[in-house]
């Protein structure tokens, strides 16, 4: 599973001397709690840097900035720097691109800061995500040593999902989980929380429609309240919410058939 992958990881560089480098370019769905996770796992300080961080309009300045950071984190070693959307930092270089000459410099300093992490005895975990692998530069997938695939959550995550998010429906009903389930294939973590919460708005345009449709002014507390789920709330949240990730699916299979990291029997 991709969880015993990740995780076991890990535990192989735990047991590393402290000049090895863990690097994971995490696919799809990789979320910062992921990467907070590791980091507490192993005790480490985390460094949550997203493109923003580390890029200035000043000329030199993006690369001094990506050489503090890499400072710091050998500073405060042992230490997890998390490089969210990766590919806005580092996509593919080459002339036809038009690429800029600040971007270009900026790829050199961090592809150097990575190499030199694996020439000191300072423990600095380098975490990545991108939702778009194939437009990683060459040289930075070559140090990106571990290319775990997260893929879409398959039907047990899609129901603890539903059972966590979706309001309680009346004493008489159920929410009717499997059929959730079963609609969803294909739905992302963040599809599926969209559609909770469609859900869970229904009740309350409920309200305000009655609200609305009343002309006499009503007192704050004579307000009804907000009515419970009904399943008719969920068919409607899943007919406005279509999934946003499935029809890329297969370019992240076929990218993690060609890079990524598998469980070796």
């Amino acid at each position: 599973s991709i969880v015993f992958l990740f995780f076991s990881t890990i535990l192989w560089l735990l047991r590393i001397p402290l000049c090895c480098l863990f690097k994971v370019v995490a696919l799809f769905l990789f979320q910062t709690m992921l990467a907070k996770a590791v980091a507490t796992e192993c005790n480490t300080t985390f460094f949550n840097i997203s493109a923003s961080s580390i890029v200035s309009k000043w000329r030199g300045d993006s690369e001094k900035l990506v050489k503090v950071l890499f400072e710091l984190a050998r500073h405060h070693a042992p230490s997890t720097i998390f490089l969210d959307e990766i590919d806005a930092i580092i996509s593919q270089r080459g002339e036809a691109r038009s690429e800029h000459e600040a971007s270009r410099r900026l790829k050199t300093e961090l592809l150097i800061q990575m190499d030199g992490l694996t020439k000191t005895n300072d423990l600095v975990f380098v975490l990545a995500a991108t939702n778009l692998p194939w437009e990683l530069d060459a040289a930075m997938l070559r140090r990106l040593e571990k290319r775990i695939l997260v893929p879409l959550p398959e039907a047990e995550a899609r129901h603890a999902m539903f059972k966590e998010l979706l309001p309680a429906m009346t004493s008489n009903l159920e929410v009717p989980y499997d059929i959730l389930v079963e609609k969803t294939e294909g739905y992302s973590g963040s599809d599926i929380r969209l559609v909770c919460k469609e859900a869970a708005m229904q009740p309350l345009r409920r309200l305000m429609s009655v609200l609305e449709a009343s002309d006499e002014l009503v007192p704050e507390e004579e307000l009804p309240e907000v009515g419970p789920l009904k399943p008719e709330d969920v068919e409607l949240a899943l007919s406005n919410t279509r999934p946003s990730a499935h029809l890329q699916a297969h370019r992240y299979e076929k990218f993690n058939q060609d890079y990524g990291s598998h469980i070796l029997s």
